[in-house]
């Protein structure tokens, strides 16, 4: 998609994957600068999870001290999750940096306030729910943030004001996505896996915020003075990281947002929001609401630091406490780490689909995809597939402004399939749900009645099968 043409691709948002226009034409533009193929394609999720552990290192900062800062800085790029998406050249990093420096902003506006922090702010968020609408759940974290933190009503009617902005921006794309809602027919209710991940990581963050009690206050900086009549909430600013010049300054001069109340709503909020859709629509798949990692480590960050605090006084549980938590570290690299960095980690692997498609294969072949979408296994390869006839393939995806191309009436790919003498199939499972469109009926009849199987392969979630006339294995 990003290396067509962007009137290309503009066309093709109109038939497909409108929800991703963004990110495909910010990849275009990457390209456009340097073609550096899968580096490149990855690079840009890379660089959003080193911005985003900075941010989440701010806000740790500016909420609860600069050892806890940076201790939830250093959590985040370890979990499991995070790492993952950081390899991936897809939008969820990306959205997942937006959403960490405009929690940053939101807590630079609460407390410094002005029209400019807040449309910042705005601009954050639209960005990341234009790159991935369902961003926009992560508005009703930081509302209960805001709401639960008992700010003055001018501070709440300008979140409000942002949100609103961010809704009204967002609703032309929401409004014609939901023309193309048969892409997302493929989530079901959240599976055993989905559940138990959220499950851990809920119950994790509830007893670190345990740990804590209440944040102990983060005191103005040293900018006031006794003179200052100011709100002490209109000093308080997450950026502002000096040392406080006098730390007897009186208890109203707290942060307006306790990182418990912050961080418990990005982690749990926005995930079971998409739950409880789930009976109407189901939407959830975790990497929609991968924000949810940043309330995880914050409060892990702040949790290691109260408890290295509270051991302070007694080597041996501070030695304990190190040890834990390096322990925990290596653990998230190796083995869960190293794991995360092999094929075999993801569903899908279409190099190893190409390699079997070519050794199974003879010049003059044909293939089939079944179903069509399976097409898109091609298409970083194309070179394995140079001298093989695609049987069912009417226009190339390019040439069609789709995803997977458009094929033939199902009589054309019956006569098609009939006229060749050995076919390589590239399909799903057994066992996976068969599709009932016309053409995939076409398809399989033809190959049921005129050929025999001579050979299958399992690669990941493909099966690759050989045909040939009855006799003819």
């Amino acid at each position: 998609m990003a290396h067509r043409s962007v009137t290309r691709i503009w066309h093709t948002l109109g038939h497909a994957d409108a929800v991703h226009g963004l990110h495909y034409l910010l990849m275009h533009g990457v390209f456009a600068l340097w073609d550096g193929g899968e580096t490149a394609l990855r690079l840009p999720s890379v660089l959003a999870v080193a911005t985003a552990s900075a941010g989440v290192a701010l806000i740790g900062r500016g909420l609860a001290g600069p050892r806890a800062g940076v201790l939830a800085g250093l959590v985040f790029p370890l979990i499991p999750t995070v790492q993952r998406y950081a390899q991936e050249g897809r939008s969820y990093a990306l959205v997942c940096a937006l959403i960490t420096w405009g929690t940053w902003l939101l807590l630079t506006a609460v407390g410094r306030r002005g029209r400019l922090r807040w449309g910042a702010y705005a601009a954050f968020m639209l960005t990341a729910c234009l790159l991935h609408e369902l961003a926009v759940v992560t508005l009703f974290a930081h509302g209960a943030t805001v709401f639960r933190s008992g700010l003055p009503h001018p501070v709440i009617r300008a979140w409000g004001i942002a949100a609103g902005c961010v809704t009204v921006g967002l609703l032309p794309l929401a409004a014609f996505s939901v023309t193309q809602s048969e892409q997302v027919d493929w989530i079901g209710f959240p599976d055993l896996g989905q559940t138990t991940r959220f499950v851990v990581a809920a119950l994790l963050g509830l007893l670190c915020a345990r740990t804590l009690g209440r944040t102990p206050p983060r005191r103005t900086p040293p900018d006031r003075t006794p003179a200052d009549t100011r709100d002490p909430a209109d000093s308080y600013d997450p950026a502002d990281t000096r040392a406080p010049a006098d730390t007897r300054a009186p208890a109203d001069t707290r942060a307006p947002v306790e990182l418990r109340t912050l961080a418990l709503s990005l982690l749990i909020l926005p995930t079971v929001l998409l739950v409880l859709l789930t009976p109407l629509r189901p939407l959830y798949v975790d990497r929609y609401v991968l924000s949810y990692t940043i309330g995880l480590a914050l409060l892990i960050g702040v949790a290691l630091d109260r408890i290295q605090r509270d051991t302070g006084r007694s080597r041996a549980l501070r030695g304990a406490v190190y040890l834990t938590a390096a322990g925990a570290a290596l653990a998230a690299l190796f083995p869960v780490g190293a794991y995360l960095r092999t094929p075999q980690s993801r569903q899908n692997d279409a190099d190893a689909v190409a390699r079997a498609v070519r050794e199974a294969a003879r010049p003059g072949d044909g293939v089939l995809f079944m179903p069509a979408r399976r097409r898109v296994w091609t298409l970083a390869r194309p070179e394995a597939f140079r001298g093989l006839s695609d049987l069912a393939l009417e226009r190339s995806p390019v040439a069609s402004d789709t995803l997977h191309g458009t094929e033939f009436t199902p009589g054309r790919i019956r006569a098609r399939v009939l006229a060749a003498h050995r076919i390589v199939a590239v399909h799903d499972l057994a066992g996976q749900p068969l599709e009932e469109d016309e053409r995939e009926v076409a398809k399989r009849e033809t190959l049921r009645t005129g050929f025999e199987e001579c050979g299958s392969r399992t690669v990941t979630q493909a099966r690759i099968t050989v045909y040939a006339r009855p006799g003819s294995c």
